[in-house]
């Protein structure tokens, strides 16, 4: 594959991330939640939910307006350092795996920079105390998988009786594409740098040829020589 085909890879995530956040601006109305699976009304399963998101990833929030810019300048200096690090690390020669995970990475970075930049001008969601509408958008997010509720034990200390949610988090495309992108390096990074693995196992263990001690040969003394006994004399 060519340098070029990774940053399709992205530009593909980019794509597939900015149409879903802009059909669900303008096909539902916010905080409103569609069931997917299963379609009855059920209180689990794969829902989409219209929600706003000032922070950062998976609904994780940072309550202040110098926070807020700081990760949108954060975010854009991820991005380029990204697509710099899928450069270098191509014409290294890299396993393809490993690409293509930075090419997911690059894509979900450079979808929700795209709302923290943009979306406060195009869809004026910026939060209202925010100084201006540039660099302050709110990334939309959908994807909302509640998986089970469970209410903990009345014994437990500071959580009795509260209820847990489990899968709580609502989180959009790029944010998917990131989180896939990192765990498949995670789980694969054996496999994507086995060269580098190698050398330093065998770097890590001494050579046993050399440690090995050859014991020098024992020389076998040559057999004394038989004395001929003189004939007697006749």
């Amino acid at each position: 594959m060519k340098v070029y085909h990774y940053f399709l890879i992205a530009l593909l995530v980019i794509l597939i991330d900015q149409t879903s956040k802009v059909l669900v601006h303008e096909y539902m109305y916010l905080y409103e939640t569609i069931h997917v699976l299963p379609t009855a009304e059920s209180e689990f399963g794969f829902k989409l939910h219209y929600i706003l998101n000032p922070g950062m990833a998976f609904g994780i929030r940072w309550e202040s307006e110098f926070g807020k810019l700081a990760l949108t300048l954060f975010r854009m200096v991820a991005m380029f350092g990204i697509a710099w690090y899928l450069v270098h690390m191509f014409r290294k020669q890299t396993h393809p795996g490993f690409l293509i995970c930075l090419g997911l990475i690059l894509g979900g970075a450079v979808g929700n920079v795209i709302d923290s930049i943009f979306y406060g001008v195009i869809f004026n969601n910026a939060p209202l105390n925010s100084p201006t509408p540039w660099f302050h958008g709110q990334v939309i997010d959908m994807l909302f998988f509640p998986l089970f509720k469970y209410t903990w034990p009345e014994w437990m200390p500071g959580l009795g009786g509260e209820e847990f949610l489990f899968f709580s988090p609502v989180f959009n495309i790029a944010d998917s594409s990131i989180f896939l992108g990192v765990t498949s390096i995670l789980i694969f990074q054996k496999r994507f740098f086995k060269d580098e693995h190698a050398a330093a196992e065998g770097v890590a263990q001494p050579a046993e040829a050399a440690a090995v001690e050859v014991p020098a040969a024992e020389s076998t003394p040559p057999p004394a020589a038989e004395e001929s006994a003189a004939p007697p004399a006749q």
